[in-house]
C-alpha cells in the first residue's frame, strides 16, 4: 500500500465511522438505550426491562465477533483488547470509579452524548469535564499516578487475554473453535435470561439492544477489515488506520472525548490526526440531534441548582479518571471489550455495577434521610 492508498483508505474509514455513529446515535435515542438507566431500573424499581436489552446487545456483539473470528476476518489478539498482561487492579478500580461517576452524572459518556445532541447543556458541562480529567489521566500529572500505582499491580497472561485463548490452551482446540465454543456458551446463557418475560417487552428494547450490538459488530469490521493494511508504507508491518492505538478497535467514548478535546486546543501544533474514537464521538451526537429534532423532543435543559451542577461535575470527573484507567467504559469495555470475551472487560464490568449500585443506594439512602 503506497501513501495515495493509505490516505483513501483512511478517509473511506472514517467516513464509514461518521455514517455508522450517526446511526448508533439515533438507535440510543430512539430506543433510550443507557446501561446506567438499566442497573438504576432494576435496583430501584426492580425492573430487569432494559438490563436485558444491554444483555441481547451483548449477546449480538459476542456472537458476531466469534462469527468473524471463525470465519478468519479479524483477530483478538490484534485488537486493543489483546495485551500479554492483565491489570486487573487498573479494572476494578476504574470501573467503579466510573460507575460511581455514571450514577452521579445522570448516565455514563455515551449518554451524555446523546442527551447533547437533544440539548441537555448539562451533559456538555459533564463531557467537558470528563474530557479534562480524562486527558490528564491519558497524558497529564494524573497519568504518572496511574502508572507508578495501579499499573503496577498485574497478572501476566501469555496468549490468554480472552476467554477463548484460555479455553484453547486448556483444551488444546485452534483459537478460533474455542473462542467460538466460549461464545456460545456465555452468548446462550445470556440470550436465555434476556427472553425470559419477552411479552412484557417493549419492542424498541429488542430493536435497541440488537441494533448497538450490530453496530459494535460494524465497527470491528470498519477497523479490523475495511482498516486493515498487510505493509504500511513507511514501516512496512501490518496496521489498522485511523485508531488511537494503532491496534483493531470498536465503540469506546470517554478515552476519544479527552482525545477530541485535545486536539481541539491543539490542533495547530501539526501532530494531531482525526481517529475513529473522535469520529464516533461527533457522529452520535449528530445523529441523536437529527433523531431529537425529527421527532420533536429536542429541548434545552440545564441546571436547576448549585448542588446539581457540582455532582455532575463529580460525576464527569469520576468518568474520566476510571474510564481511562479502566481502558473503557461501559460500551468500550462494557460491549466492545465484552464481544471479545476479554477477562479485563469481564472485570471492569463487574466493577461497573459495583459502583453504580453503591452509588445508587447511597442516594436512596440520603434521601430517605431527607424525607
Amino acid at each position: 500500500m503506497d501513501a495515495a492508498q493509505l490516505a483513501t483508505s483512511t478517509q473511506a474509514v472514517l467516513l464509514c465511522t461518521l455514517a455508522l455513529s450517526m446511526a448508533l446515535g439515533v438507535i440510543l435515542h430512539a430506543t433510550h438505550f443507557c446501561t446506567m438507566g438499566a442497573i438504576s431500573d432494576a435496583v430501584l424499581m426492580h425492573d430487569d426491562a432494559r438490563l436485558k436489552q444491554w444483555a441481547l446487545s451483548a449477546v449480538v456483539a459476542i456472537w458476531g465477533f466469534a462469527a468473524m473470528h471463525w470465519a478468519g476476518w479479524i483477530d483478538p489478539r490484534a485488537s486493543i483488547y489483546g495485551a500479554d498482561t492483565l491489570l486487573w487492579l487498573s479494572s476494578l478500580v476504574g470501573g467503579a470509579l466510573f460507575g460511581v461517576g455514571m450514577v452521579l452524572a445522570s448516565g455514563c459518556a455515551s449518554k451524555s452524548l446523546v442527551r447533547l445532541g437533544a440539548g441537555n447543556l448539562k451533559s456538555l458541562v459533564v463531557l467537558m469535564v470528563m474530557g479534562i480529567v480524562g486527558l490528564a489521566t491519558l497524558k497529564g500529572w494524573l497519568a504518572l499516578a496511574r502508572v507508578n500505582t495501579l499499573e503496577t499491580v498485574y497478572m501476566h497472561a501469555p496468549a490468554q487475554a480472552f476467554v477463548g485463548s484460555w479455553l484453547a490452551r486448556q483444551t488444546g482446540w485452534a483459537l478460533p473453535q474455542a473462542s467460538a465454543a466460549a461464545a456460545f456458551c456465555i452468548g446462550g446463557i445470556l440470550l436465555r435470561w434476556s427472553l425470559q418475560g419477552r411479552a412484557k417487552t417493549h419492542p424498541a428494547m429488542v430493536v435497541g439492544g440488537a441494533g448497538v450490538g450490530l453496530a459494535v459488530l460494524a465497527m470491528w469490521w470498519i477497523t479490523g477489515v475495511l482498516g486493515h493494511g498487510l505493509e504500511h508504507p513507511e514501516t512496512l508491518e501490518a496496521f489498522f488506520v485511523a485508531t488511537a492505538s494503532g491496534r483493531m478497535e470498536s465503540f469506546s467514548f470517554t478515552a476519544p472525548v479527552a482525545s477530541l478535546l485535545d486536539a481541539f486546543l491543539y490542533f495547530s501544533d501539526g501532530t494531531k490526526r482525526l481517529t475513529i474514537g473522535m469520529v464516533s464521538v461527533l457522529g452520535v451526537v449528530a445523529g441523536a440531534a437529527f433523531h431529537a429534532i425529527g421527532s420533536g423532543t429536542f429541548r434545552w435543559e440545564s441546571f436547576v441548582s448549585k448542588s446539581d451542577l457540582a455532582r455532575h461535575m463529580l460525576g464527569g470527573a469520576f468518568m474520566g479518571l476510571g474510564g481511562v484507567t479502566a481502558m473503557g467504559c461501559t460500551i468500550g469495555q462494557g460491549l466492545s471489550g465484552l464481544s471479545t470475551l476479554s477477562w479485563m472487560s469481564f472485570l471492569t464490568l463487574i466493577a461497573i455495577g459495583l459502583g453504580a449500585w453503591f452509588t445508587l443506594f447511597w442516594q436512596w439512602r440520603r434521601m430517605e434521610a431527607q424525607a
